[in-house]
């Protein structure tokens, strides 16, 4: 039996941004996918018990058993061999952890040790690429290169197609953040599409909104390297009003957002596809963490108590 993990991730900065070829920060969090995969003779067969928002695994099925055609494929592999999944782990199935890329990151992993192959990091990650074209369409990258590696990472998306410009930060210690979820599965496919339609047809708006968006990771990147979390907490805010610009934010996802802030979060955001899934709070410590995660719970949603900048699966 092959086995296999890969990391969750909120992104700090640049959400949607990145597809375009914005730079973006992004973070692996200490929640994790786990998988197991056996060669059954039969058909595919998938059991997936991670604790998921209603709705998600039943939402994401079709995709799943795409992306998973699609990496077997990548790795050379007949893309219809029958094989027995189970995925699993402490990452919970919530639109904006980037759950399908740490499945798709363990299943390669765990595929690739039950077939006796032995790929580097580097191909794990192409291969889970390839398997996020199931579910965001046109994936920027950022998503399945965090599930790999781990750690903090800025990231910059090649349109040209070559190798991504990808940079290892470093922060002085995991830092607490809370994660809220609306509860609501989001199609990422059908949200990235929608920006880039906006985009195409509102062209100097959304390049003037984009430009800040540039200004908004650099200087959060400088923020983070000298740990003025206060200011990352500040730039988290503003890159939050950005995503409600190009329309990717709910009314859901904007009030966890304002209860995480008025109960003393540094900073909070959307993090991910938008349209539903989840936010992110900033909040160093595990008391502030503590309070802002009870506000989100007393009003009915669930949360995700969790660390940036883990390393280690």
């Amino acid at each position: 039996m092959g086995k296999g993990s890969g990391f969750g991730k909120v992104i700090l900065f640049g959400e949607h941004f990145v597809v375009h070829g914005v730079p973006g920060i992004v973070s692996a969090i200490d929640s994790v996918t786990d998988a197991e995969v056996l060669q059954t003779g039969k058909e595919l067969v998938i059991k997936d018990e991670r604790k998921a928002a209603k709705g998600y695994a039943e939402e994401k099925k079709l995709q799943q058993i795409e992306s998973i055609e699609r990496m077997l494929k990548k790795m050379g592999v007949n893309p219809k061999l029958p094989l027995k999944i189970w995925v699993g782990g402490s990452l919970p199935g919530f639109s904006g952890l980037g759950a399908s890329a740490a499945s798709s990151v363990a299943i390669a992993r765990a595929i690739a040790e039950e077939l006796s192959l032995s790929p580097s990091n580097e191909k794990i990650n192409q291969i889970a690429y390839e398997a996020e074209k199931a579910y965001a369409g046109n994936p920027s990258g950022i998503d399945n290169t965090a599930a790999t590696y781990g750690g903090l990472m800025w990231f910059k998306r090649n349109l040209s197609g070559g190798p991504d410009d990808v940079e290892r930060l470093s922060v002085r210690m995991p830092i607490e953040i809370v994660i809220g979820s609306t509860g609501k599965v989001a199609n990422t496919k059908a949200m990235v599409a929608g920006v880039a339609k906006r985009k195409k047809d509102n062209p100097e708006k959304y390049d003037h909104i984009f430009k800040q968006a540039e200004t908004l990771s650099n200087s959060g990147r400088k923020a983070l390297e000298s740990h003025d979390l206060k200011k990352v907490g500040e730039l988290m805010n503003e890159n939050h009003r950005l995503l409600q610009e190009v329309e990717v934010s709910s009314r859901e996802l904007d009030l966890l957002v304002d209860i995480a802030r008025k109960n003393g979060a540094f900073g909070a955001k959307l993090t991910g596809g938008g349209g539903g899934g989840c936010m992110t709070a900033l909040t160093p410590t595990r008391e502030l963490q503590g309070e802002v995660a009870k506000a989100i719970e007393k009003e009915g949603y669930e949360v995700l108590r969790t660390k940036i900048g883990v390393e280690k699966v």
